[in-house]
């Protein structure tokens, strides 16, 4: 397979092209599931507004499945109780900036420039047909927000914050399937002394305040890129859906979701780290506890766990009730989770249901019998092989990243 070189300008590096996008006609004649496409303003409420999409998000958005935020759709945690350790595509959360494109594999090219490839001014394009030819690869990932669990800053800790605000299910586990993107770099003849690579979207451009950001855009290391990330272009069997990606997406285990980038266009090589408003202005962490000018750009997620069941679930005294959670870490495998029932008093083990591993979840399990009658705060606490153990208080951040503190999940016993 030989992929396509193209000459560059030199001091002025073009945009690649962008695919072309089905019309609405022709993408509702060709996808049936468009048909469901909703008109509801960003961030309406109510049974009418919840059953449909969001705004510019393809697939239905049962309200017993999710919760519309805004151009965003967050996965109902307690609904993952009835499924495995793969988070169903259909159930999977959906994190937007603009909307999502509809693009036709067969328009799709990825292209590959910048001083960091070998000719320094050249620019190399894969069509999906060259990605899919190269040699396949599964991984099973976690993607996670960074902001996921944002709320509970304020809810929980009483701490203003900015962005979406995130639960708990703004997270999910699937099969990607798709090329090492390691395999497509050394294709396009990365060199030596490259240091950075920035892949970019086809999503509409990112507007805020007045101000074009241009499409989502992110700095990866050369070393992070060149080890688990894939070019991934089937999800959970299937090719990507349109609202995960699809044609191809980049799979970033253990990062954070933003570097996830999706519908895939182009991806610059630099022997000069790089930068974009979502490393810059977004991704950082801002506060007292930070440095003045904000921490370096996030990378790693952190650990959480936290129990499938609705927020003030009402549980009927005097009776066993069997109560199910999840527990992940970015950091290591899980090694444990402690459960408490009488607001961190005392702990016990849960059950682990699944055996733990790298980049993924353990479902949990464990057994209480409340007698007295009235609210009662449950807590989940998870340890990695690596002894990191989820904190009492999340370190707060101004934009409500990587909250990582026990949950405190409040019930009423009837």
């Amino acid at each position: 397979m030989r992929a396509i070189v193209c000459p560059s300008v030199p001091d002025a590096p073009r945009s690649p092209p962008v695919p072309a996008r089905r019309t609405l006609l022709k993408a509702l004649a060709a996808a049936p599931v468009l048909s469901a496409l909703g008109t509801h303003p960003a961030g309406a409420t109510g049974p009418g507004a919840a059953a449909d999409p969001a705004p510019g998000i393809v697939k239905p958005l049962p309200p017993e499945h999710f919760v519309v935020r805004g151009t965003n759709a967050e996965a109902r945690f307690e609904t993952f109780r009835d499924t495995g350790r793969i988070t169903p595509t259909d159930r999977f959360f959906v994190r937007n900036h603009t909307s999502t494109p509809v693009l036709d594999a067969a328009d799709w090219t990825l292209t590959i420039w910048g001083d960091g490839l070998h000719g320094r001014h050249t620019s190399v394009r894969i069509d999906y047909g060259q990605l899919r030819d190269l040699p396949a690869v599964t991984r099973t990932a976690l993607i996670e927000c960074a902001g996921n669990g944002r709320s509970l800053y304020t809810t929980q800790q009483g701490e203003p914050v900015t962005g979406t605000p995130w639960t708990l299910g703004a997270v999910g586990a699937a099969h990607w399937r798709g090329a090492r993107l390691s395999d497509v770099l050394r294709l396009a003849g990365i060199a030596a002394d490259a240091v950075d690579i920035q892949p970019r979207g086809l999503d509409d451009p990112f507007v805020t305040g007045g101000t074009d950001l241009g499409r989502v855009r992110r700095p990866l290391p050369v070393a992070k890129a060149l080890d688990d990330v894939i070019v991934a272009y089937e999800m959970n069997g299937e090719p990507l859906p349109y609202d995960h990606g699809h044609p191809a997406r980049l799979v970033v285990p253990n990062w954070v979701g933003v570097a996830s980038v999706k519908w895939l266009g182009d991806i610059e090589v630099s022997r000069r780290p790089l930068s974009s408003p979502w490393s810059t202005d977004y991704y950082r962490l801002f506060g007292a506890a930070h440095p003045p000018g904000g921490s370096a750009p996030i990378g790693r997620q952190t650990l959480k766990s936290a129990y499938e069941l609705p927020f003030g679930a009402p549980l009927a005294a005097g009776r066993p009730h069997h109560l199910t959670g999840r527990a992940w870490s970015a950091l290591a495998p899980v090694r444990s989770v402690e459960v408490s029932a009488d607001g961190g008093a005392t702990w016990q083990h849960a059950r682990l249901l699944d055996r733990p591993r790298a980049g993924g979840w353990v479902r949990w399990s464990t057994s209480w019998r409340p007698t007295a009658t009235g609210p009662r705060t449950l807590l989940s606490r998870v340890t990695d092989t690596a002894g990191n153990v989820q904190p009492e208080r999340a370190v707060h951040n101004t934009q409500g990243y990587l909250f990582n503190a026990v949950v405190r999940h409040p019930v009423t016993v009837e």
